[in-house]
């Protein structure tokens, strides 16, 4: 695998992940939420890519397949499934 390409994985995943985090403390609503969680899901997703095309990223790699999963479950929360009625 290229130096280059594994480099754009990592540091995308890096300024995505950050971006995403910041997003969601902002506390702008659950549509910004839930677009937050689509970007955490392919920084999650480029994570993964660099995790095991790399030879010391099997770790992280693992740790963004289980983040992943969580991601997805933001993104069904926020941006798919309609908010709960309380009453």
């Amino acid at each position: 695998m290229s130096e280059g390409l594994l480099n754009v994985f990592q540091w995308y995943g890096a300024i995505a992940g950050a971006i995403a985090a910041l997003v969601v403390s902002l506390d702008l609503g659950r549509r910004a939420t839930g677009w937050a969680f689509v970007l955490f899901v392919t920084a999650s997703v480029a994570y993964v890519a660099w995790g095991f095309l790399n030879d010391e990223g099997k770790a992280v790699a693992w740790q963004n397949v289980v983040l992943f999963a969580i991601n997805v479950i933001g993104v069904y929360r926020y941006l798919i499934r309609k908010k709960p009625v309380h009453g």
